[in-house]
């Protein structure tokens, strides 16, 4: 299969994306967390603050701090346990009960898979400096590889200096992780998943007080080779160096002068061969993914680019009626509670009316964070590169139909009136919700070519992350205000283009979140706090 006809089908088409006789190996299936054996280990501190405040001003950050910062991003937070009616062929009831387990965390995840894992360069006082993973089963540093690595690292980044950071975060995807449920389609979900792990650190390095810059270009090769990981079984898709001061330097010119090769960098640094485990016996190949991320690689680092920010322009075409948004205070809330109040819902959805202001709010506070990263030369919001649109139904002063956001206006482009709830639950491929309960159905837009043009193959799954780091706002704001968001790929994306009129735009939805009230779950659940 082309690589063209891939990206298609993973939007258009996916049901060409796995064997027609494919069935899940449930019994094979691997853990949602990767282990090592054998290796040294930094115990983390289990007593987690249950708010999070930001350092002291000049205070240098500790062990109990990156635990903590660690911990709120992808630490174990939850177990839980719910009953899940089955027909049972042979029993006595039709409908007999059986129970599923999950081990939970504070960002969504298709299928509660978490293909994602985190390693940490570590540069904190009393700490070997080095390589470590973040053993998410145990809360815990294991160390990979020990020594300093500021100047492979900056290379390896283009020339983003890591020397004043005390912490890089790298978060990778194990593709087997959640290719062994879902096929190719996995690939499209695994950068949704890294985008919102990001935003997650985002959200909560801005909490903590920590500088931030995520990198989505650099030499994978190198960063691999420095991690240990094989590029055929997993690969990092982003970089994001911490610090205490203000900002985090990047000469983003240097790289068209000196030309860094990742094959002649990662010579500087010896192989790294460490035990693993992760439950499966047998794993199927995925030639799709490997060539897909194959493609994606950069080389060298003049294969790097910085994209020239356009301007950003109105999205109200010429006599479309515009509905003006009010401006609200921004609401302070605690962002450990709402990460620990967050849910999915999915049947708890209760219709509700929505009032204007918290729909302004939700809008407006989406979009109101900029943030560091190595696409453009200074900070910048999402809005140039992924916006968002919508089907609202009973939401005070808003008249029921579709409409995109304009963040530069702080207002709503109508596109067409009606109710189109029928409409959205007829386009689901897996009707596990029901959206006549749900008064707003929003779609993260993005461009149809996926940043091919400017970033090749790799501006898919940036494009990807973009839109994770979008929807992670989007649901902790929806917590904030009373509401619950719950993310959806299983959607005719065709219909939705169709529905707002923008395939002759060059748009595309790339997912839709469900956001209103709800009911509580009944369930039964721990938490993993001690």
């Amino acid at each position: 299969m082309k690589l063209e006809t891939f990206l298609h089908h993973l939007h258009f088409d996916t049901e060409k994306l796995a064997p027609p006789d494919w069935q899940v190996d449930w019994e094979d299936a691997p853990l949602p967390y990767k282990l090592y054996r054998g290796l040294p280990e930094i115990p983390l501190s289990g007593d987690v603050p249950l708010t999070l405040r930001e350092r002291e001003a000049q205070a240098d950050p500790g062990l109990e701090e990156l635990g903590t910062f660690l911990w709120y991003i992808y630490g174990l937070t939850h177990y839980a346990q719910f009953a899940q009616s089955a027909f049972i062929e042979g029993t006595e009831e039709n409908n007999a009960v059986s129970y599923a387990q999950l081990f939970r965390r504070f960002v969504p995840s298709g299928g509660a898979l978490y293909p994602n894992e985190l390693y940490v360069y570590v540069k904190l006082e009393g700490v070997p400096q080095g390589i470590y993973h973040y053993d998410v089963a145990h809360h815990r540093l294991l160390l990979l590889r020990e020594g300093k690595y500021d100047s492979f690292l900056s290379r390896s980044l283009g020339n983003c200096d890591v020397s004043d950071c005390f912490c890089t975060v790298f978060i990778s995807t194990v593709f087997w992780k959640n290719f062994y449920k879902y096929n190719n389609f996995s690939y499209r979900l695994q950068g949704l998943d890294a985008g919102v792990l990001i935003g997650q650190s985002l959200e909560v390095a801005n909490r903590m007080g920590f500088s931030s810059r995520v990198c989505y270009q650099f030499l994978d090769r190198s960063i691999n080779h420095l991690l240990g990981l094989s590029e055929q079984d997993e690969s990092v898709y982003a970089v994001i160096p911490l610090s205490i001061h203000p900002s985090i330097y990047c000469d983003e010119n240097d790289h068209d002068e000196e030309n860094v090769s990742a094959v002649e960098l990662s010579q500087e640094v010896p192989l790294l061969k460490h035990e693993t485990y992760n439950r499966s016996k047998r794993i199927i190949d995925y030639p799709m993914l490997k060539e897909m991320n194959e493609a994606s690689l950069l080389e060298t680092t003049q294969s790097f680019v910085n994209i020239i920010k356009e301007r950003s322009r109105s999205s109200n075409s010429l006599g479309a009626e515009l509905i003006m948004l009010p401006f609200t205070e921004s609401p302070t809330y605690d962002l450990a509670s709402i990460c620990r109040e967050r849910r999915s819902p999915d049947l708890d959805f209760i219709i509700g009316k929505v009032s204007q202001i918290q729909l302004s709010t939700l809008l407006k506070e989406t979009f109101s964070f900029s943030y560091q990263n190595d696409l453009y030369d200074t900070s910048g919001g999402l809005e140039t590169r992924v916006s968002l649109y919508g089907c609202f139904y009973n939401v005070e002063g808003v008249p029921n139909g579709t409409y995109s956001y304009d963040n530069n206006t702080h207002g709503l482009c109508r596109i067409s009136q009606g109710d189109f709830r029928e409409y959205l639950q007829n386009g689901l491929t897996m009707p596990n919700l029901n959206l006549f309960q749900v008064p707003l159905c929003l779609h993260v837009v993005g461009d149809k070519n996926h940043l091919k043009e400017k970033l090749g193959y790799r501006g898919y799954r940036i494009q990807q992350m973009e839109a994770g780091i979008l929807l992670q706002r989007l649901l902790l704001v929806s917590c904030a205000l009373g509401m619950g968001g719950h993310p959806l790929l299983g959607f005719d994306v065709n219909q939705c283009d169709e529905l707002y009129r923008i395939n002759s735009k060059g748009k595309t939805s790339l997912i839709q979140i469900p956001v209103g009230p709800y009911r509580p779950r009944a369930w039964l659940k721990g938490s993993l706090l001690s």
